[in-house]
């Protein structure tokens, strides 16, 4: 019985780290922080990801300057479903992303699709290995604030998200790193 109990506390601890690389590679696309993305894929990692096929390295070269050049972009992943084999997982993440680019700023693209990805851990970490995007849904639009003023409906949202250094993200954790402590207040971020 402790044995079991050992193993499905390991699982559970592999499939969390696994949960958060996911997150993780979120959090790098949409802020186009190359740290963070980099921190999800393996050095050798193979990525099929829409017109790019090839390694983590070139959809990285790619990629991050179309990000850089401004827009706004945001990934959701949802449906997380892991087969864990040993040191090899088999995880299938449904995933909705938006997009608006710089060069296009009255159109979006919403997108609704799966991360097929091969996980491996090395030396303790979990990390992408391989991975093939399936689009299930793509929709371009008219981005649906323009067509009404924001005042209309809650009065002008701000902050607004961005790339690094500049999303609010980063001045948040900053923020939190240098007072840990519970402040009890509202802005105390």
């Amino acid at each position: 019985m402790e044995r079991n109990c050992q193993a499905m506390l390991q699982d559970l601890m592999d499939k969390e780290a696994i949960r958060d690389c996911l997150y993780r590679y979120c959090r790098g696309i949409d802020r186009a922080d190359e740290a963070v993305l980099r921190s999800a894929y393996w050095p050798d990692a193979h990525d099929r990801h829409g017109a790019y096929a090839g390694d983590a390295e070139g959809f990285f070269a790619q990629a991050l300057p179309r990000l850089r050049s401004g827009g706004r972009g945001v990934h959701q992943i949802s449906n997380i479903l892991i087969e864990l084999h040993g040191d090899v997982a088999a995880v299938e993440s449904s995933f909705l992303a938006l997009q608006a680019s710089a060069a296009m700023p009255t159109r979006e693209t919403f997108l609704c699709g799966r991360y097929l990805d091969r996980f491996e851990k090395r030396q303790g970490q979990w990390r992408v290995a391989n991975r093939l995007v399936v689009y299930d849904w793509i929709e371009e639009r008219i981005r649906p604030e323009l067509a009404r003023e924001d005042a209309d409906l809650f009065g002008k949202r701000r902050p607004n998200g961005g790339r690094l250094p500049k999303d609010p993200l980063y001045a948040f954790l900053d923020a939190v790193r240098a007072t840990p402590t519970l402040l009890g207040r509202e802005d105390a971020i």
